[in-house]
C-alpha cells in the first residue's frame, strides 16, 4: 500500500487515464468488428491501427486531465488533500469523457454510412433540431450504440466512484506529510515532470509539427488508416479548420454562372453531372506504351533563374540543357504559391484555391488524376519527400489518392536531416535511385514522383559543393540544379533509364528581382521540361498551367481515361488563356493582357504583356473583362467541387 498521500494522488489520476484509453480502445474494437467486411485486401498489419488509436485517444485523454492534474498535484506539492477536491475531479471526468464516449460511440454509424470519421458537418444538422433527433431515435440501427454509449458512461461511472473511494481511503491513511523545504521541493520537481508530459502529449509527437490526423495513415486501406483516428480529435480539428480564415468561401459569382462557362472553356459537352460537373471521357490517339515516370517537383525554382529563360547568368546549367533536348515549355505557370498547391494541381489537375490547403481536412479529400489514372494502368506509385510525412497531411493525402509507398525524413537516418525540412536534395535523390532501382526489377511500371527542398530557406549548402556565385539566393539555385544533374546521371545507367518518361518542374516559383506587378509574376513562371520515348524535342511557346501537366502527359502516354480535372492536353488542344492564385489575388491572362483581383483588398489591376513577357499597367478594357470572367468563373468552379466533395 502506497504511504505517501501525494503518490496516491498520482496513482488516483494515472488510473483514471489507463481506464478512459480503455473504453476508447473498446469503441475502437467494436468499430473494427462491426465494420470489417469495408476492410480491402491490403495485407497491412491490423494491430497497427490500434496502436496509433492509442496514441491519438491518449491525445485527448491529455486534453481531459491536464487541469486536474495540475489543480491536485499543485496543492499536494503543499499537503492539500480533501476529498471534495478528489470528487470535482470526477465530476469533471465523468462531464468530459461522457463527451468523448459519445464520438466514439456515434463515429461507428456516420462512418458505417459516409466512410468517414465525424466532423464538423453534423453540427448542419443541428438547425434541424427535431428531424435530426427523429432520424437518430427513429432508426433503429442506431438503437445499439446510443445504448452501448449509456452502459460504457454508466460503467466508467461506477468504477471511476469505487476508484476515488479507494484512493480517498489510502489518503486518509497515509501518515501525515509535514511542510518542509526538501519535501515541497521534491514534490515540485514531480508535478512539473507530469504536467510536462501530459502537455506533451496533447502535442502528440517530439517532430516539428504536433499529431495531426495525416499520422494515423499507414498503409493503403483506407479504412484501417481512418480506424486509429479518435472521433473526438477528428472532430475537434474539424471544426478549427472551419474557423481557419483560409477556409471560408470564396464568392466571386454565382455558382451556376461559373459552372456552365468553365465547361465551355474547357470544352465540355454533354448532360451535367451534379456531383462532377467537370467529368468527360478522354481517348488517346495511340495505343499506350506504359512508359515508367519520374516526376521531379524542384521546391521555389522560378523560370527567371533560367537562361533559357531570361536569366543573365549561368545557375541552372542542367534545366538549360534539359531546354535544348527536351519538350520544354516557357510559359508555364503554377496554380498557386505554395507546395501544396503544386502537387494539387501538378498530379490531381485541381487548381490553388488562394491560400487554402486542399490537401489538408479532418476527412482526408479525396482526388482523381495521375496517381489514380496510372495506379488503374496497373502502376505502382512512389513519393519521396525530405520532410515528415505528415507535414501538409501528405502522408494521408497522398495514400488516400493513389501513392503505394511514401518515402519521408521518418525513413532517413537522423544524422542526414539538416533542418526542420529534413534532408537536403543530393541525400534524396541518392536514396530515391536505389528504391526505384529495386522497384524496376518487378517488371511493373513504375510513377515515382520526387519533392526537393533546399530552395527554402533556411538555406543549406554541403561543404562538397563548391558555387560560383556569392549569394545564398543563388547558391542553391546553382545546388539544386547540380542535384538533379547528379540524379539524372546515376538514372542513365539504370536499365530502366530508356523507358522512362522524366516530367521536371517547380512546385511553385519565388521572387525573383524587381517586383513589377501586385503579384510578381517570378511567383508563378516556372520552368516545365518533359523527355523519353515518344517525346519530341520542342519549344512550346504557348500557355500552360500545372493542371494541365496530367492531360499532357497522359496524352504522350497513348492512355484513356476518365477526367474530373480543370487541365488541357496542351499538344491537342492549346490553351488560348490561364488562370492562378496566390494567397489573397486571383489571376487571368493571355498572350498580350494580365488581369489581377486582389480579393482582400477588392482592388483589380491591369497589365499589358509585350512579346517578351514583361508587365505594364494599364487601365480596364473589354478584353480585360473577359479575361476576368474566365479567372473568376474557373477559381467558383474550383469552389464549387470543394464545397461539394466537404
Amino acid at each position: 500500500m502506497l504511504k505517501s498521500k501525494f503518490l496516491s494522488i498520482i496513482t488516483y489520476l494515472l488510473g483514471v487515464h489507463l481506464l478512459a484509453l480503455a473504453v476508447m480502445t473498446v469503441f475502437r474494437l467494436v468499430q473494427y468488428l462491426v465494420l470489417g467486411d469495408m476492410i480491402g485486401d491490403s495485407d497491412a498489419c491490423h494491430l497497427t491501427a490500434f496502436v496509433k488509436g492509442v496514441w491519438f485517444d491518449n491525445v485527448i485523454a491529455c486534453y481531459v486531465m491536464v487541469v486536474p492534474l495540475a489543480v491536485l498535484l499543485l496543492l499536494g506539492v503543499f499537503g492539500i488533500y480533501r476529498r471534495w477536491l478528489l470528487r470535482a475531479a470526477n465530476i469533471w471526468f465523468i462531464l468530459f469523457y461522457a463527451l468523448v464516449f459519445m464520438a466514439s460511440a456515434g463515429n461507428i454509424p456516420y462512418f458505417a454510412y459516409f466512410f468517414k470519421n465525424l466532423d464538423s458537418s453534423i453540427f448542419g444538422w443541428f438547425g434541424y433540431v427535431g428531424t435530426t433527433a427523429g432520424m437518430v431515435f427513429g432508426e433503429t440501427a442506431y438503437l445499439p450504440y446510443i445504448i452501448a454509449w449509456v452502459v460504457a458512461v454508466a460503467l466508467f461511472v461506477w468504477l471511476l466512484r469505487r476508484w476515488r473511494k479507494r484512493m480517498v481511503h489510502r489518503i486518509e491513511e497515509a501518515p501525515r506529510e509535514p511542510l518542509s523545504w526538501r519535501g515541497c521541493a521534491w514534490k515540485l520537481v514531480v508535478a512539473a515532470l507530469l504536467i510536462f508530459l501530459c502537455v506533451f502529449g496533447i502535442r502528440g509527437r517530439r517532430g516539428y509539427n504536433p499529431i495531426k490526423v495525416s499520422q494515423a495513415y499507414y498503409c493503403d486501406d483506407p479504412f484501417l488508416n481512418q480506424l486509429g483516428i479518435n472521433p473526438t480529435f477528428n472532430l475537434l480539428t474539424s471544426l478549427l479548420d472551419d474557423l481557419r480564415k483560409e477556409n471560408r468561401e470564396l464568392h466571386l459569382m454565382p455558382y451556376a454562372e461559373a459552372v456552365g462557362k468553365s465547361r465551355a472553356y474547357l470544352g465540355i459537352e454533354g448532360v451535367v453531372d451534379s456531383t462532377a460537373v467537370l467529368h468527360r471521357r478522354v481517348e488517346a490517339d495511340t495505343l499506350a506504351t506504359h512508359p515508367n515516370v519520374v516526376m521531379i517537383l524542384m521546391e521555389s525554382m522560378s523560370a527567371d533563374f533560367l537562361q533559357s529563360l531570361g536569366a543573365r547568368e549561368s545557375l541552372t546549367p542542367t534545366l538549360d540543357s534539359l531546354y535544348q533536348h527536351s519538350l520544354a515549355f516557357t510559359r508555364f505557370y503554377s496554380a498557386g504559391i505554395h507546395t501544396n498547391h503544386g502537387i494539387t494541381a501538378t498530379l490531381y489537375s485541381y487548381p490553388a484555391l488562394m491560400f487554402r490547403n486542399l490537401m489538408k481536412g479532418t476527412v482526408t479529400p479525396h482526388r482523381s488524376g495521375l496517381p489514380t489514372i496510372l495506379k488503374d494502368e496497373g502502376y505502382h506509385n512512389l513519393f519521396f519527400m525530405t520532410h515528415e510525412a505528415q507535414y501538409d497531411n501528405m502522408n494521408a493525402f497522398l495514400r488516400t489518392n493513389g501513392y503505394d509507398e511514401v518515402f519521408a525524413q521518418e525513413n532517413y537516418p537522423k544524422e542526414e536531416r539538416v533542418n526542420a525540412f529534413g534532408v537536403p536534395d543530393h541525400y534524396l535523390f541518392t536514396y530515391a535511385l536505389p528504391v526505384i532501382n529495386e522497384r524496376a526489377l518487378d517488371g511493373q511500371p513504375f510513377f515515382a514522383t520526387l519533392l526537393t527542398i533546399s530552395n527554402h530557406p533556411p538555406y543549406i549548402i554541403p561543404d562538397w559543393f563548391h558555387p560560383r556565385t556569392t549569394d545564398p539566393e543563388t547558391q542553391i539555385v546553382e545546388y539544386a540544379d547540380r542535384c538533379i544533374g547528379d540524379f539524372l546521371a546515376g538514372a542513365r545507367k539504370q536499365p530502366w533509364y530508356d523507358n522512362t518518361i522524366f516530367v521536371i518542374l517547380a512546385d511553385h516559383g519565388k521572387l525573383v528581382g524587381k517586383t513589377e506587378a501586385e503579384l510578381p509574376q517570378s511567383y508563378n513562371h516556372i520552368p516545365l521540361v518533359i523527355f523519353g520515348p515518344g517525346v519530341e524535342n520542342r519549344i512550346y511557346d504557348g500557355l500552360g498551367t500545372q493542371v494541365d501537366v496530367p492531360p499532357t502527359l497522359l496524352g504522350l502516354m497513348g492512355v484513356s481515361y476518365d477526367f474530373d480535372g480543370f487541365g488541357l492536353d496542351l499538344l491537342r488542344q492549346p490553351r488560348q488563356q490561364v488562370f492562378y492564385t496566390s494567397d489573397t489575388q486571383v489571376v487571368g491572362r493571355d498572350s498580350t493582357a494580365c488581369f489581377i483581383y486582389n480579393n482582400q483588398a477588392d482592388k483589380y489591376f491591369f497589365y499589358d504583356v509585350d512579346a517578351r513577357g514583361a508587365l505594364t499597367p494599364t487601365t480596364t478594357s473589354p478584353h480585360f473583362d473577359a479575361l476576368k470572367d474566365y479567372a473568376f468563373s474557373m477559381v467558383q468552379t474550383a469552389e464549387f467541387l470543394f464545397r461539394r466533395q466537404k
